[in-house]
């Protein structure tokens, strides 16, 4: 692929497919505007921008989801102009979304031939052991040995990542293009996924790869094209950006670190140096259990601390939020705030009490996407806009709370009130996700994968907002698979394996290996 300059296409001989400026608007707002660029056969380009930039547009152009207003696409040296998702699945194209596209109470070999399933003869009739056998033939070359007639609800994310890679070569897929593909993957599992990645490149299979990610943008793609604003505003070989550049390419200005700096509110005596806050215990968890689950958790969050949960998929990181936010029940241990002892509470009674909890699924369970924004911004602060003694609802007051809040999470000024949340961009919902709790000025904010699928713009952002509300006094918990991101963001980390804590680390100890050792299982400086 050769850089475009002026976003005007430049041709390769061997190229695949090539978008010659594609146009897209929506109510009168142009997202894509005039989009060029091409990519190889048997290549793998890299498709970043930030949330909001058009790249989820021009794929669902290229899926068939959704129809240009002007330009065209050239697929295999002919035009290419799907008008729905099943064009795209003849001509070779498969997408392996963020999303997976899977029914969980379907088999696996239904699920990979749910459109086309063989049938015997000229019957009705599924013919479900040649189904079965060519399921089996599929999963061993993604290398998952497991039943086809398994339940996809059984199925680990990164197994069920593997089943929609194996869909996709059922249907001999020329074109695959990966969007957010390791956003619920363990590192293990994302190293296996990799690996399937180099062995389809080396079958010639093309690639389009969006991600988030930069390191595995570097890591696995030949070249990339930079999307701003609905514009190409770069592109070439990989070799050629450089993370700093890519970034200032992507938020249209320079972007000088990627985490910002820890400011702290009030005195720190002399475990400053070690690396974590030193205020006032504020949550204490001692000897919380749950069989099967969690075993004998105890540890210490303070005011003012910004403490990572780090650990590998099945760990018990998320079991241990619910937990303590009154999700799931726990069997033992004692959970205090402020030094009180907290009896096993609703959510509703500890959103009362000041804790907060941000889930890893906010599409499910963190928003009501066709609520509108602003709808969304006071779902847990209604009773405080509510005139007695009828408790109507204060117009003013909510119009008030959400423009302040609207402010202080900086979301995107193009954005209504009134528009529903499903319609944002992933920085956008995260954002509103977010600001949700902070109306409740929260003592203790935990959040389950806070920047998850989340650009680079977006989530300095949310950094900064972490920081802020730790230095007014809160203590804020961060779960997260992104090592760099709890390296980056926190004064402490703990670290769980099989659930139990197995390491405390101060910032000034910090390191990626024992990390990853402790997380494994195998760390022999692990805190007892």
């Amino acid at each position: 692929m050769q850089p475009a300059t002026n976003n005007q296409l430049q041709t390769t001989n061997n190229e695949l497919l090539s978008f010659r400026g594609i146009e897209k608007a929506f109510f009168g707002v142009k997202v894509l505007k005039g989009v060029s660029f091409t990519v190889p056969a048997g290549g793998m380009v890299g498709l970043v921008g930030e949330n909001g930039a058009g790249k989820s547009t021009l794929m669902n152009i290229l899926g068939g989801d959704l129809q240009p207003d002007a330009g065209t696409i050239t697929l295999e040296g002919s035009g290419y102009a799907p008008l729905n998702p099943q064009d795209a699945t003849r001509r070779g194209i498969a997408f392996i979304h963020q999303e997976l596209n899977l029914f969980p109470n379907l088999s696996i070999a239904e699920n990979i031939f749910l459109t086309r399933f063989p049938r015997a003869g000229v019957t009705p009739f599924i013919q479900r052991g040649g189904m079965n056998r060519r399921a089996v033939d599929l999963l061993r070359e993604v290398g998952l040995e497991i039943p086809p007639d398994r339940l996809v609800e059984t199925l680990s994310a990164g197994e069920r990542q593997l089943v929609e890679i194996a869909k996709a070569l059922s249907i001999d897929a020329r074109l695959i293009l990966f969007d957010e593909p390791t956003t619920s993957l363990s590192e293990r599992e994302t190293d296996r996924l990799f690996a399937l990645i180099s062995r389809m490149r080396a079958r010639g299979i093309t690639m389009i790869y969006i991600s988030h990610t930069l390191a595995d943008v570097f890591r696995l793609c030949d070249d990339i094209v930079v999307l701003r604003d609905g514009e190409v505003v770069g592109s070439g070989a990989t070799k050629t950006f450089t993370t700093e550049k890519l970034v200032s390419m992507m938020v249209g200005r320079t972007v000088s670190q990627l985490f910002p700096e820890r400011r702290s509110l009030g005195k720190r005596g002399d475990e400053a140096e070690a690396g974590f806050a030193t205020g006032a215990p504020l949550l204490e968890v001692n000897g919380v259990s749950q069989p099967g689950v969690l075993r004998d958790i105890s540890f210490t969050l303070r005011r003012g601390e910004v403490l990572g949960l780090s650990g590998l998929m099945g760990a018990g990181r998320s079991e241990l939020a619910r937990i303590l936010f009154g999700l799931d029940p726990r069997t033992a241990g004692e959970v205090r705030l402020n030094g009180e002892q907290l009896p096993r509470l609703s959510p509703r009674e500890l959103i009362e009490r000041g804790v907060a909890f941000l889930t890893e699924n906010r599409r499910s369970e963190g928003l009501c996407l066709d609520a509108s924004v602003g709808d969304n911004f006071t779902l847990v602060t209604l009773p405080q806009h509510g005139r007695t003694p009828l408790r109507w609802l204060a117009g003013a007051s909510l119009k008030s709370a959400v423009e302040r809040i609207r402010a202080v999470v900086k979301l995107d000024a193009k954005t209504s009130d009134s528009q529903p949340v499903r319609t944002l961009s992933g920085g956008n919902q995260q954002k509103v996700v977010l600001g949700k709790w902070l109306l409740r000025q929260p003592r203790v904010l935990m959040l389950d994968e806070p920047t998850r699928g989340i650009d680079v713009g977006a989530r300095f952002e949310i950094y900064q907002l972490i920081h802020q509300l730790a230095d007014q006094g809160a203590g804020v918990l961060v779960i997260s698979s992104d090592m760099e991101e709890l390296m980056g963001l926190c004064d402490r980390i703990l670290v769980m394996c099989g659930g139990t804590l197995v390491d405390d680390l101060p910032r000034a100890q910090f390191d990626r290996e024992r990390i990853l050792r402790a997380a494994l299982g195998t760390n022999q400086e692990a805190a007892p």
